[in-house]
């Protein structure tokens, strides 16, 4: 006995592998949130952590004699002279709001100051040409070689502390933004110049939102080099309230270990929250879209 197929049914196999492809195109969960997803983000820093505080006792304890454990204090004891007693840790707190400062003054002026030089030199190649050489022979010249040179021309104070910085962290911004500036697709550039949009209409429409992944990432490396440039430059410059490059200056010059790892660890601290500041604004800013177009 026959059984009749009907004309439209598929021959061949060819129901199970368009099942088949239909289950192939289904999404999979992505476990985002479970146990196992904090675990493996989790666990790793954690374990390495607890490596370097072991490490940190065992050159404090074994492979420093007695007389010479002030070169690295036990953590346990950096914890409660430089941390649990008030006295030393407000006076860390103190100068690490000054280099903050200093920091974020250094910063702005950066943002401001580099983007706009990286704007010029997108929109004229003559500019590009002429600017971008000295912008890495400014990047190359040693703090240190000019140190009397800032100090001639701005002073001990605030003022020399805040050109440091700048000069330290200028030249991420610029590189970066620049780099997205022009890279924009050139399809899209035939496409503004097919509708006539000058210059400004490209640069907001098309340049701008095509840079925002590498400008952020210019922002996130000058955030943490305007830390660096702010306490290089209160080390060098102690006029006015000090900041935290002078108490690390004075703290190892009367060899107060415990207060100066301190020192070390917030200032460390200072610098990661700056730069996971400017990654959360990242994410918020642009972290929807760009990771949904660079996703595979």
């Amino acid at each position: 006995m026959s059984v009749d197929t009907p004309l439209d049914a598929p021959t061949g196999g060819g129901e199970v592998a368009s099942a088949g492809a239909v289950e192939h195109r289904r999404p999979k969960p992505s476990g985002k949130g479970g146990p196992s997803q904090v675990l493996s983000v989790v666990l790793p820093p954690v374990v390495l952590g607890i490596v370097i505080i072991g490490a940190w006792y065992f050159i404090s304890y074994v492979m420093l004699a007695e007389e010479k454990r002030f070169l690295l204090r036990p953590l346990h004891q950096v914890v409660d002279v430089g941390f649990l007693e008030w006295d030393n840790f407000s006076d860390i707190l103190e100068a690490l709001w000054q280099s903050t400062k200093v920091a974020l003054i250094g910063l702005a002026i950066s943002v401001a100051l580099g983007m706009a030089i990286a704007v010029l030199m997108s929109q004229a190649k003559l500019a590009e040409r002429a600017i971008f050489p000295y912008m890495v022979t400014l990047q190359a010249i040693p703090i240190l070689a000019i140190v009397p040179l800032i100090g001639f021309w701005f002073g001990y104070g605030m003022k020399s502390r805040v050109f440091v910085c700048v000069l330290i962290s200028i030249f991420p911004i610029i590189v970066n933004t620049l780099f997205g500036l022009q890279s924009a697709e050139r399809g899209m550039h035939d496409l503004f110049t097919l509708h006539h949009a000058n210059r400004v209409t490209r640069l907001r429409k098309l340049m701008f939102p095509a840079a925002m992944p590498a400008i952020f990432a210019g922002l996130r490396i000058s955030a943490g080099l305007s830390v660096i440039g702010a306490v290089v430059g209160d080390f060098f410059f102690g006029q006015g309230k000090a900041g935290i490059g002078q108490l690390l200056k004075k703290y190892a010059v009367q060899l107060q270990g415990e207060q100066l790892l301190a020192s070390v660890i917030m200032t460390a601290l200072l610098g990661v929250v700056v730069f996971w500041t400017f990654g959360w604004l990242q994410s918020r800013a642009i972290g929807k879209w760009y990771e949904s177009t660079g996703a595979t």
